[in-house]
């Protein structure tokens, strides 16, 4: 199934939610570990799998090569010492606010759509 038909058909609700509230939905929200003075590690967990798993094979070229934005954040998130994985899902999160801000703004994405820069 295409990316984009995926996304439609597992959250209808794109374009009506913030960009936190649909990185939360799909999961792709980082949550915590921390108790007291303890500070864990982050992680990713519930929302939608379908999607999920549809964005996240998208963001395996993108990360590479199609987009430049996503190029560079993989790029600065690797060299930062982050793993691969984690770099692809700070991408994968990435493509879902792009997503949304498309359908908020009934606009075609361009690479330079205030509202979701870095």
């Amino acid at each position: 199934m295409p990316t984009a038909l995926a996304l439609l058909i597992g959250m209808p609700e794109l374009g009506q939610l913030s960009r936190e509230q649909a990185a939360a939905l799909i999961g792709l929200a980082p949550f915590d570990r921390d108790s007291g003075q303890h500070k864990g590690q982050r992680h990713i967990a519930g929302g939608r799998a379908r999607p999920r798993t549809a964005i996240y094979a998208a963001a395996l070229p993108a990360a590479y090569r199609w987009n430049s934005q996503l190029v560079a954040l993989y790029k600065r998130l690797t060299e930062n010492g982050k793993p691969h994985k984690v770099a692809l899902v700070a991408c994968a999160r990435k493509l879902v606010i792009f997503a949304n801000t498309v359908l908020q703004r009934d606009k075609p994405w361009t690479a330079s759509l205030n509202g979701c820069s870095w």
